[in-house]
């Protein structure tokens, strides 16, 4: 990463619904920042910043926290750790002060907030080409931004204002969509400019992360012909990935997989059991887990081994397989086999960038041979989802989504269904729902 340590990435936001602003006068105000396109740019830089580094602070540790200690992905190691040992306890464990929880909600409503300022001053770039890149790089942390919040809240505000009102995770979902849709026309029409790739973070291409989010909260937001499309415009032989260095560090790393003292994959089958363990000779699963970790090692790897290692913004293999699903929803089961056994099949050797990973390596598996019915195929989809995303954040959400044991059933497989609503939050706004029993 780019040695820019964004201080002003909060800007004038102030969280919440709370009418209160407290205003540095050292510090630029947003009319300032946002006016021209440097400024613009350095608040994209910001919003990556604040999503992905700051130890467990970022949104990028908490959904693999949150996602992989709800579904028994993840293991607790010390239970000092107490933010994160609840989490893993699930049920009344998890209170709206929950450190995770709320850090969860907070640092992706900045960034969604921040990303809102971006777009409504994007006319500020004179230079269209400059803009395109700006209102695209903006798009893709709002729909991270939402896209995180929705698999854990099932109600989020949208919007920065006093009292902001609360729309269904769908809705915000399907906001997150329109956006990056209007974002990826706009780029079609007018190419990134050279100005902004040299002063933005790298990493991430634009075009393909535009068409990746749509497909993927598209699937979410139970739009499945949407997801199809989208899915398959992204070319497969690209990569986008948050990059990171000895001072913006590899969060996952830095709080958890580079010591033995907060949590784990839970073992090598990545905690699934039964049905859903993984299959012998799966190549993603040495590529995720270490088989016999030392007593200083973490047993998890992948993306997560340097506080300089690259974390992917999407893998390949999870296009295919929200195509995958998708034809499965749509009881098109020939297609859905066919893009299933496209991630089954694979031999492909893990992508890296500077000798670090942001791929996994193809599964190396047969073709599938189960049941031709809607429920053994999305079965094998899912197993498929839990290996090829490992610490990725997807769990809790894949695990609502195909209709798995939950909590209080026999054999339940998540301790929670969602999260409650902070108690930041609900101090600031009267417009908080109630929160969720489970």
């Amino acid at each position: 990463m780019k040695k820019i340590l964004v201080v002003l990435a909060v800007l004038s936001f102030t969280m919440g619904s709370c009418n209160k602003e407290y205003l540095n006068p050292s510090t630029a105000s947003d009319e300032q920042v946002l006016s021209n396109s440097d400024g613009l740019i350095t608040v994209c830089n910001g919003m990556q910043s604040r999503f992905t580094t700051g130890g467990a602070l970022s949104p990028l540790y908490n959904t693999v926290a949150a996602g992989g200690l709800t579904t028994r992905e993840l293991t607790i190691i010390n239970v000092g750790n107490i933010e994160e040992y609840n989490v893993s306890l699930g049920a009344g464990n998890v209170t709206n002060l929950n450190g995770v929880v709320r850090n969860l909600w907070t640092q992706s409503q900045l960034v969604r907030a921040n990303a809102d300022l971006v777009l409504a001053n994007a006319n500020n770039a004179a230079d269209p080409a400059t803009r395109s890149g700006v209102v695209a790089y903006a798009s893709i942390f709002r729909a991270l931004a939402l896209g995180t919040l929705a698999q854990y809240f099932q109600q989020i505000p949208i919007v920065t204002q006093e009292n902001a009102p609360f729309v269904d995770r769908v809705a915000a979902l399907q906001s997150a969509v329109t956006q990056l849709e209007a974002a990826a026309t706009q780029l079609t029409s007018t190419p990134v400019s050279a100005d902004f790739n040299s002063k933005i973070i790298g990493g991430i291409n634009l075009p393909n992360t535009l068409q990746a989010l749509i497909a993927r909260y598209s699937l979410l937001a139970g739009d499945y012909d949407k997801a199809i499309a989208a899915a398959g415009r992204v070319d497969l032989s690209s990569r986008s990935y948050f990059t990171f260095d000895d001072l913006a560090r590899n969060a996952v790393f830095e709080v958890a997989f580079g010591n033995r003292n907060v949590f784990e994959p839970t073992d090598v089958n990545l905690g699934l059991t039964g049905p859903l363990a993984p299959e012998a000779n799966d190549r993603r699963i040495p590529f995720y887990t270490r088989a016999n970790p030392t007593s200083t090692q973490n047993r998890g790897t992948g993306f997560y081994t340097a506080s300089s290692a690259p974390v992917p913004v999407y893998v390949p293999g999870e296009m295919l397989l929200i195509r995958a699903e998708a034809y499965a929803r749509k009881n098109d089961l020939v297609n859905a086999v066919t893009e299933l056994n496209r991630v089954r099949t694979s031999t492909a050797a893990a992508t890296v960038v500077n000798n670090l990973p942001t791929a996994p390596p193809g599964a190396g598996l047969p073709p599938y041979a189960g049941g031709l019915t809607q429920d053994a195929i999305l079965l094998d989809i899912y197993r498929n989802r839990q290996v090829e995303l490992a610490f990725q954040g997807f769990r809790l959400e894949d695990n609502r989504r195909f209709n798995r044991p939950g909590p209080g059933s026999t054999g339940a497989e998540r301790n929670r269904n969602f999260f409650p609503y902070p108690r930041v939050e609900r101090e600031n706004n009267p417009a908080t729902p109630e929160d969720p029993a489970i």
